[in-house]
C-alpha cells in the first residue's frame, strides 16, 4: 500500500488517450444505484491503493456488479476517475455557493473562514481520495472542464469580495485561491490528515493577505 505522500506517479498508471466520459447516465433508480456503487467502489480502491490498484474488474467486484454492467456506463478506469474528479469539483462549487449564501451580514473574517472551509472540505472528508484525484486530474484530458470550473469558482469569490468593498476583487480572488491551493496541496502531498489544522493555517494566511 503506498504511503501517504509517496504514491507512484499517476502519469505511469493513467492513459490520457482513453475515453474519459461515461457511456451513458443512469435514468432510473436501480441504474443510478449501480452507477453510484461503481463510483464508490472505485473511490475506496483509490483511497487504499492509488490509481495503480484500480482496475475495472476490481471495481465491478467490489461494487457487486458484473464487469459487463460496469462497461455499460464506463469505457475505462480513466473514465471512472474523471467522473470522480467531476463530482469532487461539483461538490466544491456547491459548498462554496452555500458558504457565500450564508454570509449575509457576517464580517469579512467570518467570510474568509467559511469560504476556506468550503474549498477544502473534500480534503477534510476523504483526504486520501482527494489527494489521489488532485494528482490524477492533470494527467487526464480534463483541462477545458477544469478551467471552466475554476473560472466559476473565481467569479463566485470575486463577487463575494466585491460585496465587502475589497479593492481589485478579481485579482484578490485569484491570489486567495492560489494561496489556498498551494498550502492545501503541499499539506496533502505531505500526507496531512488533520485538515482542521490546515484550514486554520490557510485562514490565518488569507486574513494576513487581506490585512
Amino acid at each position: 500500500m503506498p504511503r501517504p505522500g509517496h504514491q507512484k506517479n499517476s502519469r505511469s498508471m493513467l492513459d490520457p488517450k482513453q475515453a474519459i466520459f461515461p457511456r451513458k447516465q443512469p435514468r432510473q433508480g436501480r441504474s443510478a444505484a449501480t452507477y453510484e456503487a461503481i463510483l464508490e467502489a472505485a473511490a475506496r480502491i483509490l483511497e487504499r491503493e492509488g490509481p495503480e490498484g484500480l482496475t475495472t474488474n476490481l471495481a465491478a467486484e467490489l461494487a457487486g456488479v458484473s464487469v459487463g454492467s460496469l462497461y455499460q456506463y464506463f469505457p475505462s478506469k480513466e473514465a471512472i476517475i474523471a467522473e470522480l474528479i467531476r463530482a469532487m469539483r461539483d461538490q466544491m462549487l456547491a459548498d462554496l455557493t452555500d458558504a457565500a449564501a450564508s454570509l449575509q451580514d457576517a464580517p469579512i473574517n467570518v467570510a474568509v473562514e467559511r469560504l476556506v472551509a468550503a474549498s477544502i472540505r473534500h480534503h477534510a472528508d476523504r483526504p486520501a481520495l482527494a489527494r489521489v484525484l488532485e494528482a490524477a486530474q492533470p494527467m487526464l484530458p480534463l483541462h477545458a472542464e477544469t478551467a471552466a470550473r475554476e473560472a466559476e469558482i473565481q467569479a463566485l469569490i470575486m463577487r463575494t469580495l466585491k460585496g465587502y468593498g475589497v479593492a481589485d476583487p478579481d485579482q484578490v480572488a485569484f491570489d486567495l485561491i492560489a494561496l489556498t491551493k498551494g498550502m492545501v496541496d503541499a499539506a496533502a502531498q505531505a500526507g496531512a490528515q488533520d485538515f482542521a489544522a490546515v484550514q486554520a493555517r490557510v485562514v490565518r494566511a488569507a486574513r494576513g493577505y487581506l490585512g
